[in-house]
């Protein structure tokens, strides 16, 4: 163990290796009570939080699992956090729950404060934030900041809406409700609600069904790997899809307000891009006057060993807005132009605008982070991970195929050669004691905690090797 676990100081009391007691009659007995009202199909099984200790997560029969995926890669500081109980336990999380104020009309005497506390980890170059309930949420109400700006930039930031503009608005016709797009990627994921839903093409069974805004997807990068032996493939890759994108905001019929991007496609199968693929894409969104929106929502809050994925990349100028959510409990933008908020009060709204309580747990979770220099930590757990992992990919070629993540903490994922192989391989991973999950059609990610040490990566890469060695 290192001599700088912060997870033992956390969790003295965490298991040292998982347990499997085969069993799961007690899950499926409450699973199938709760599918009589709530829809239970994407269960995995009954966890027991009072149980789950740091990296371990246990479910009702007695099963504990090394949990590297982490409530959808959601959970920043493991289970039962002492320190974020204590937060939960304080009189500011209690007024927040029990009064759960309407911050945009009756904002508390602690709301600066509590906002101020979130800006501390703000990306670089952003100083301002818009709180909302969720990662689909949150693109959502980046997509209208973005085209409110739009418009705003054409009339003049102070200038009154028209007549026609009011009238033609409530029929949902313009001038008052234009044309506008955001250009995403295919492969991107966003969010599942309607506008949200318009940008994501990861997987069908997301959105089918769904009306969807008709608006323009550009192609992301397919790497090659190992990136090394093939530099030069990729550099023409990137050049041929940032072409794309710049042919397609120069023609497209709708005028695209804002190109959206992850720095890591994530649900679509941890894709990754090159710097200098996203300062072109920032380049272009320059010369066409569109903004960029970059989605931290699953990269964000130092899974990938920096705190914001995108800083990686030293984007001149920074992005437009920063979306983010899962590891930071609350959810929102940051942005930095004044003139992105809108115009009039009252057109970035809702009765809570965000939720004050989980705003307050963000705030925790940013100052144990900076605490215990665990974006560092996770930076350098994942290295002594990847390792690890390409060893394994040596010796089982045919289960861990384009290992990818490499310099990226511990946000690291491969594929295997189909899909029922990919299920089989994460479903068989819980006879030796690992929770863990997939993204694409046929890779699986790894997305542990940033509490997730040495120790906890050996355990990883035991019960993957007696895995796969038992095929």
């Amino acid at each position: 163990m290192s001599s700088k676990s912060v997870s033992s100081l956390y969790f003295p009391e965490e298991p040292k290796e998982p347990v499997v007691v085969d069993s799961h009659a007690k899950s499926k007995e409450i699973a199938d009570r709760l599918g009589k009202v709530f829809d239970n199909r994407g269960v995995y099984f009954v966890a027991d939080y009072e149980n789950s200790v740091g990296n371990y997560i246990a479910d009702v029969d007695g099963n504990v699992y090394l949990d590297v995926y982490a409530q959808i890669a959601s959970i920043p500081l493991g289970y039962n956090n002492p320190a974020l109980i204590e937060t939960a336990k304080s009189d500011k999380m209690i007024r927040a729950i029990v009064d759960r104020p309407a911050i945009g009309n009756f904002p508390g005497k602690d709301t600066d404060e509590i906002v101020s506390e979130i800006l501390k980890v703000a990306p670089k170059g952003q100083d301002k934030v818009w709180s909302g309930l969720s990662g689909a949420d949150a693109n959502e109400l980046a997509f209208k900041a973005a085209f409110f700006y739009y418009q705003a930039k054409k009339r003049g930031y102070t200038t009154q809406f028209s007549e026609e503009e009011m009238k033609s608005v409530m029929q949902n016709e313009a001038p008052g409700s234009p044309e506008l797009a955001i250009l995403s990627f295919e492969r991107g994921f966003h969010g599942r609600l309607f506008a949200s839903g318009s940008t994501t093409c990861s997987k069908p069974i997301h959105k089918l069904d769904m009306p969807s805004f008709k608006w323009p997807k550009a192609q992301f990068p397919s790497y090659k790997y190992p990136l090394d032996k093939y530099a030069e493939e990729n550099k023409k890759e990137d050049e041929r899809c940032l072409k794309i994108v710049d042919d397609i905001i120069q023609n497209n019929k709708i005028p695209v307000a804002a190109v959206l991007v992850e720095p890591i496609q994530s649900e679509g199968g941890d894709n990754h891009a090159s710097a200098e693929f996203f300062q072109g894409l920032r380049d272009i969104t320059l010369k066409h006057g569109s903004l960029l929106i970059m989605d931290e929502v699953q990269t964000g809050v130092g899974a990938t060993g920096v705190m914001w994925a995108h800083e990686r990349f030293n984007l001149q100028p920074p992005p437009d807005l920063v979306t983010f959510s899962k590891k930071f409990q609350s959810a929102g933008y940051f942005f930095h132009d004044p003139e992105i908020i809108p115009n009039f009060a009252y057109r970035q709204f809702n009765t809570w605008c965000g939720d004050p309580a989980r705003m307050i747990l963000a705030g925790a979770i940013g100052q144990e982070i900076l605490k215990h220099d665990l974006v560092k930590r996770a930076a350098e757990v994942g290295d002594y991970l990847f390792k690890k992992l390409e060893q394994l990919q040596e010796k089982y070629p045919k289960y861990i195929k384009d290992l990818r993540g490499k310099d990226r903490a511990t946000f690291i994922a491969w594929s295997l050669e189909s899909g029922e192989a990919r299920n089989k391989f994460l479903s068989d991973m819980k006879i030796v004691g690992v929770n863990i999950g997939g993204c694409a059609e046929d890779s699986v990610r790894l997305r542990p905690t940033l509490v997730f040490e040495e120790q906890h990566a050996d355990i990883l890469v035991s019960a993957i090797d007696k895995l796969l060695g038992s095929y």
